[in-house]
C-alpha cells in the first residue's frame, strides 16, 4: 500500500499546525494564547503561530471533534476558552505523527542523498 501524501501546500502546512496543536493539548489542556506560547517556547523560540492561523485551526479541529473546549474564568477572572484533546484526538495524533515521520523519512532521504551525474 503506498504510503498517504499530502495533496497540496496548504494541506501539508494545516497538517502540521494541526499536529503541533494536537501534540500541545496532549500535554494540557490550553486557552489559545497558551497554545501559541507552547508552540513558540517548546521550539525554542523558532515557531511562531499567528492569530490568524491558530483559530481557524482550532475551530477546523473542534468541527472534526478532535478537540472540544470548555469555558473557564481565567486568574484575572476572565472568561476564556479552554481547549483539550477528544479520544478522537489522541487517535488522529497518532496518525498525524505517523505522517509526520514517514513526510521527515523521505525529506531526509532526499536530503542525505549523493548527487547524481546529469541531475
Amino acid at each position: 500500500m503506498p504510503a498517504p501524501h499530502y495533496r497540496n501546500r496548504i494541506e501539508l502546512l494545516q497538517g502540521t499546525l494541526d499536529l503541533l496543536i494536537l501534540q500541545t493539548l496532549r500535554w494540557e489542556p490550553q486557552h489559545g494564547y497558551g497554545i501559541s506560547q507552547m508552540i513558540r517556547v517548546r521550539s525554542g523560540e523558532r515557531l511562531q503561530v499567528d492569530t490568524g492561523s491558530l483559530y481557524p485551526a482550532l475551530h477546523r479541529l473542534e468541527r472534526q471533534r478532535f478537540i472540544s473546549h470548555e469555558w473557564k474564568n481565567s486568574e484575572n477572572n476572565q472568561r476564556t476558552k479552554v481547549y483539550s484533546l477528544t479520544a478522537a484526538g489522541r487517535k488522529q495524533l497518532v496518525a498525524e505523527q505517523s505522517r509526520w515521520s514517514e513526510l521527515s523519512a523521505a525529506i531526509a532521504g532526499i536530503l542525505a542523498a549523493p548527487r547524481t551525474e546529469g541531475a
